[in-house]
């Protein structure tokens, strides 16, 4: 079987690991998995307030690109990247004439037969049927399941879970064996793109979603967007410098809890890059059945 992926930039930079633990559960699970060729920028969190016509065009050439290449399928693993693909596939398919413009814009004949998957859609389609049958650990912890604000909006173009209460990754968490709690904060925004501009006020955003997180009793928060990523775990010293404490709870992609319990190493999901430490198996507790203990290979940048 094989489906396209747009990595977008920050799966190929920030979040490398995002994209390794990505990769690496499909091919646990038998998944050929090929890049858009030639992909380019999306145009993520600026180009939409700079220029209309831009900020389609860019979105509208990797759908072209995949088109042309064959692909009827693609994986956006990024919540943004996902958002901004989604939004401009809508706006083209029900605007020929503004459709017909951003093609001669990107020279490129946008037909808009590319079906657009977030990662926990690909997971939907493709792990989870055949999930419970490979899972060798469990967790036994508790976990905030965080979807942030792109993820699920805008409801009317993507029609994906409930905007307010999703619970597409709290089913999944469920079946790996945690206890993903209902909390408060799982769609608020935590500053997107504003994490390079203004610190503080992603520092207070995600401050408060770590702090309730937290508060609610979770041991990790679980995400699938390398920019909620980033902003709670990498401006966590400035959260814990703006809310005057300190915050030890980690935070992970979905696809690495899913390659943990499926027996993957360090080595593949690539805990190591993370700001605040993830302790394996100390800092989130698992259930690790005797036999595969000595098969589990956790590097030393992690304990």
């Amino acid at each position: 079987m094989k489906i396209g992926i747009y990595p977008g930039c920050s799966l190929t930079g920030s979040a490398r690991e995002y994209n390794q633990s990505v990769l690496s559960i499909a091919q646990a699970f038998d998944i050929e998995i090929e890049q858009v060729p030639d992909w380019n920028c999306c145009g993520a969190t600026a180009a939409h307030n700079l220029n209309k016509d831009l900020s389609l065009a860019l979105p509208a050439r990797i759908l072209a690109s995949a088109e042309k290449s064959g692909m009827s399928e693609i994986v956006v693993p990024c919540a943004a990247c996902y958002s901004r693909l989604m939004t401009t596939k809508h706006e083209l398919d029900h605007d020929p004439v503004c459709r017909n413009r951003i093609s001669e814009i990107i020279e490129a004949d946008y037909q808009g037969k590319v079906q657009i998957l977030n990662v926990i859609e690909f997971i939907d389609k493709y792990i989870t049927p055949k999930l419970e049958e490979k899972i060798i650990r469990k967790f036994n912890n508790k976990v905030a399941c965080y979807y942030g604000c792109l993820l699920v909006r805008p409801a009317k173009i993507l029609k994906y879970d409930r905007a307010e209460n999703p619970q597409s990754m709290d089913i999944v968490m469920t079946k790996l064996g945690a206890n993903s709690i209902q909390w408060n904060r799982k769609v608020e925004c935590c500053g997107a793109g504003l994490t390079m501009a203004k610190v503080d006020i992603v520092a207070k955003l995600s401050g408060t979603i770590v702090e309730d997180a937290q508060y609610m009793g979770a041991e990790a928060i679980v995400v699938a967007c390398p920019m909620c990523h980033a902003n709670l775990d990498m401006r966590r010293k400035s959260i814990n410098s703006i809310m005057g404490k300190k915050f030890d709870i980690p935070v992970i992609y979905i696809t690495q809890a899913i390659g943990w319990a499926l027996g993957m190493d360090d080595k593949k999901l690539e805990f190591f890059r993370h700001f605040v430490p993830v302790n394996l198996p100390e800092g989130i507790p698992f259930e690790i059945p005797k036999e595969v203990v000595a098969d589990v290979s956790v590097s030393e940048e992690t304990v």
